[in-house]
């Protein structure tokens, strides 16, 4: 799914401006934001709600709409004009292109052409420069059995991407039976994800933060219901839409995935630019993950987005060599993160992330070279590279957190 783009529209005909609602509310890639009746109001409704697109009806009064664009682009530069008329006059479509509108589409609107119209200006805005971007790194972090240490991966990965102030990152549970990732951050939320799903039609993205929990770290969770019954209130297509909306809210998206591989860690997985699937130095993990890049093999793109991450490197001396390792899997270890269990069992008991209860410890390194190579398109950086490694530091030092915080 694309990214999700925030749409207002003004028409003061009542049944054409209906018409625009539903096309719109039937798109995966648009969200309503904002509705308005009067050319009058539409600049304030703009302001206030910072649509990406704003879609003018000029029929009503071509005058009155084509002023309305040219103060749109004083007052609103970041919000990109797409105007809809029946008609097909060439001096009112070049009076529309000059008073600022980057599209026309013809009245009555067609579901495709509209598309059309919203893509490419959503590709103008990236590819131009302007605006704000649109891009979100969506990073599954999947586990090669119970027990591994996913989710303590998934979570101070997310604290350590969130140190960065110019990052806003979201991490969702979607261990919807068992998941503990509220417990890794000593989080009492009061949204979970069936909240989200089951409302989504009535969320904009303000009440979409609200409804998370943010941690002191800056991290937002989503987390996993907390009744066994309210897993069936999630389906694959629910979490479709809340996905779409996390991805046009924030700028990295983190999964925590079950070990089920059920629909809804399906649906993650081909979200996800890039897999960090999990295991440890034995051979039922290694096994396992053989398993499942055989899997992702009959995945268009699976296999090659996934990255193998070896958790508690040096548990004991009885483990499998990473040589063997390789050897098993047929294929690269990207990261390894050492075993510290004294260290682990703390982080996890007193519910505080890596970065503020051992910032220094090997681990807490390794995961933030994770951030750093997710930063630079999943490139490992030296432990002495200022550049990589260093700089997530030097956030962490800036940034650190004091108290939790819940919206």
């Amino acid at each position: 799914m694309a990214n999700v783009v925030r749409v207002a529209v003004v028409d003061p005909d009542d049944s054409g401006r209906e018409k625009l609602k539903s096309l719109l509310l039937g798109m995966d890639m648009a969200w309503l934001e904002a509705e308005c009746s009067r050319y009058e109001f539409f600049a304030d409704v703009v302001a206030q709600t910072e649509p990406e697109i704003g879609i003018v009806a000029i029929d009503r009064d071509t005058d009155k709409g084509l002023a309305l664009i040219r103060k749109l682009n004083e007052t609103s530069p970041n919000c990109s004009v797409i105007v809809v008329s029946s008609s097909n006059d060439g001096q009112l479509i070049l009076g529309a292109m000059r008073s600022g509108a980057r599209e026309f589409v013809s009245a009555p609107v067609q579901a495709q052409e509209l598309v059309s119209a919203m893509e490419r200006v959503a590709t103008q805005r990236i590819g131009g420069g302007e605006g704000r971007s649109r891009g979100c790194k969506v990073i599954a972090v999947a586990g090669s059995g119970g027990g591994v240490g996913s989710t303590s991966i998934a979570v101070n990965l997310g604290c350590a991407l969130a140190a960065d102030d110019a990052s806003s990152v979201a991490l969702v549970d979607l261990d919807v039976s068992l998941g503990d990732a509220d417990v890794f951050l000593d989080s009492i939320p009061d949204y979970t994800l069936a909240d989200v799903a089951q409302n989504i039609s009535r969320l904009d993205f303000s009440l979409l933060k609200r409804s998370l929990t943010k941690h002191a770290s800056g991290l937002y969770l989503l987390p996993r219901p907390v009744q066994l019954q309210e897993t069936e209130l999630v389906s694959p297509q629910d979490l479709r839409h809340v996905i779409g909306l996390l991805k046009a809210t924030f700028s990295h998206l983190i999964f925590d995935l079950s070990k089920s591989y059920s629909p809804l860690d399906m649906v993650a997985l081909e979200e996800a630019e890039s897999i960090f699937l999990v295991t440890q130095l034995d051979l039922p993990g290694l096994r396992n993950v053989v398993r499942l890049m055989m899997s992702f093999s009959e995945m268009e793109g699976y296999k090659e987005k996934t990255r193998i991450i070896v958790n508690r490197v040096g548990l004991d001396s009885e483990q499998i060599s990473i040589k063997k390792a390789k050897e098993t899997i047929g294929g690269e270890i990207f990261a390894k993160i050492p075993n510290d269990y004294r260290v682990m069992a703390e982080v996890r008991n007193n519910g505080v992330p890596l970065l503020e209860h051992a910032p220094k410890n090997p681990i807490t390194t390794a995961i933030l070279g994770l951030a750093a190579a997710v930063e630079s398109g999943l490139k490992l950086p030296d432990a002495s590279d200022k550049s990589g490694v260093g700089r997530w530091l030097n956030f962490f030092g800036k940034n650190k957190p004091e108290t939790q915080e819940r919206r």
